[in-house]
């Protein structure tokens, strides 16, 4: 059972959870939930909803699960309708669908550290990087304009956004999930100003790097000890460690809460210990 880092009133609100199927997105719903509200669950296939909408239900809380496609203007119109015309309006916007494109990514940090036969910036297929920056970035601004449309001037409306690490500076590897993110980062504060006289605050959360079971694999060895990629990730962390996905809760509910973050808005919160910040001296 899912215990918060501290407790906000969101009795009665409506909250869309983009990407709402996967870890951090699930999480999230669950969250939002045991604070009182109601809770869409979108995701490209609604049957991967399913688990969320469950745990929701089983401990009283009401969800729904939709299909619909974040890059896709008619299946989010679609999930729209069937949100307000089974709760009749939409105070949250959790854009929580990105991430980063295996094929997209270049294998070697320079390419000083080249191999011949391998790949490398010069052959990275550009259709790769197109689908990053459109999964990202595309898939906030269109859902933005979709469900924020109906949230002017409604009660505790708010936009949150993901962002990432990559937006404070390239991270190796991953130029495109990268430019991606700062664009992010970019569009929420400039959808914050926008919205700002129209009663919709926009903030976002940059995630630093988080250990979970799915990459467990890749970022440590059989036997326990960190992937030399992975070290340089400690070791470039304040707090010499990966967060917990639970970490980022207390910041979602900082930043959705009707008093708590009443006058913030424009922010990208980074939940990192200290990534962001250290440069390595």
């Amino acid at each position: 059972m899912m215990q918060l880092p501290f407790q906000i009133d969101l009795s009665g609100q409506v909250a869309v959870v983009t990407g709402g199927s996967g870890i951090i997105g699930g999480m999230f719903c669950r969250a939002l939930s045991k604070c009182g509200a109601k809770i869409a669950v979108l995701g490209r296939k609604a049957e991967n909803g399913r688990p969320v909408v469950e745990d929701i239900q089983a401990e009283g809380g009401e969800a729904v699960t939709i299909a619909a496609n974040v890059l896709d203007r008619e299946s989010l119109e679609a999930a729209k309708q069937k949100i307000l015309e089974k709760w009749g309006k939409i105070n949250i916007l959790v854009n929580c669908a990105g991430g980063a494109v295996k094929s997209a990514e270049i294998p070697q940090d320079q390419l000083a550290d080249y191999e011949e036969g391998t790949l490398n910036f010069f052959t990275t297929d550009m259709e790769n990087v197109r689908r990053e920056l459109d999964l990202n970035l595309s898939g906030t601004m269109l859902p933005t304009q979709i469900f924020g449309e109906c949230m002017i001037n409604q009660e505790n409306a708010n936009i949150i956004n993901i962002s990432s690490m990559g937006a404070y500076g390239p991270l190796t590897r991953i130029p495109g999930y990268s430019g991606a993110k700062a664009a992010v980062s970019n569009f929420t504060e400039w959808a914050a100003n926008y919205f700002a006289r129209s009663g919709i605050r926009v903030n976002a959360i940059a995630p630093g790097f988080f250990q979970t079971t799915q990459n467990h694999n890749l970022h440590f060895n059989p036997d326990g000890t960190p992937t030399p990629r992975s070290q340089k990730i400690i070791d470039s962390t304040p707090m010499r460690k990966y967060g917990e996905p639970e970490d980022l809760i207390g910041a979602l509910l900082f930043l959705v809460s009707p008093k708590g973050s009443s006058f913030v808005t424009g922010v990208v919160l980074p939940v990192d210990g200290g990534f962001h910040c250290y440069l390595g001296v």
